[in-house]
């Protein structure tokens, strides 16, 4: 029986993207995951998307494919090497070259166009401050102009049908939290990809910063990674 209160949930297959379904679906939605095959080396994240949203009973789950790696300038969409056993210290200083020009702006436009089709209101979107990479577009800054844009840029916002609000429950939250959060919600993390740079068969590299804050997360919360690493 479908829940009576609906959201997107953008669905990388990875940790966080993956706990933020599992919390969605606590409070009652049904949720509808959306993914995107963008030109990232690391597609294995895609089987882990739809795994999950699958095994975490998602309403449904819409994979777009957008060409992100013909504009290319960033290691995880060109050939540029993905760096490789940074100090967690140096994480955040700089914006790295993993960062993907536009991508959440794109990504939560597309959720936006699907929302208001559907006529859903909430948006779900795992990002964080705390524990990552220095990434622009995860501040909350960030998010609060985003809500304020797909609501002044929709047919529904205008009208005033409904008011998008963008859901970021892990934004303040630490790798330790979220690993243990989602453990409480029974979340199995050896289904989800986090790495940067797997191999060929999908085994995470262990050395880039995603599988470095992952493996910190673990680590401080008395756990071992149950995700396949190389």
């Amino acid at each position: 029986m479908t829940n009576s209160k609906k959201c997107v949930v953008l669905l990388s297959g990875g940790l966080d993207s993956t706990t933020v379904l599992a919390l969605a679906r606590t409070q009652g939605y049904s949720c509808y995951c959306l993914s995107f095959s963008y030109g990232q080396r690391q597609t294995v994240e895609l089987q882990k998307a739809a795994a999950n949203a699958l095994l975490l009973g998602a309403e449904k789950h819409l994979i777009l494919n957008l060409d992100l790696d013909k504009i290319g300038g960033s290691a995880l969409t060109s050939d540029i090497a993905v760096p490789k056993g940074n100090s967690i210290e140096e994480m955040g200083t700089t914006i790295p070259v993993t960062y993907v020009p536009g991508r959440n702006t794109i990504f939560l436009s597309h959720a936006a166009a699907w929302a208001e089709v559907q006529n859903i209101a909430d948006i779900f979107l795992g990002i964080n401050a705390l524990d990552y990479s220095g990434y622009p577009d995860c501040r909350p800054e960030y998010i609060k102009a985003m809500e304020t844009l797909i609501n002044l840029g929709s047919r529904a916002g205008i009208e005033g049908k409904q008011r998008f609000t963008i859901h970021t429950p892990l934004l303040h939250l630490t790798k330790k939290e979220i690993i243990q959060c989602g453990l409480k919600l029974g979340v199995d993390y050896s289904r989800t990809h986090s790495c940067y740079d797997p191999d060929q068969t999908g085994l995470a590299c262990g050395k880039c910063d995603a599988c470095l804050l992952r493996l910190k997360g673990f680590n401080e919360a008395g756990l071992d990674d149950p995700a396949p690493y190389q």
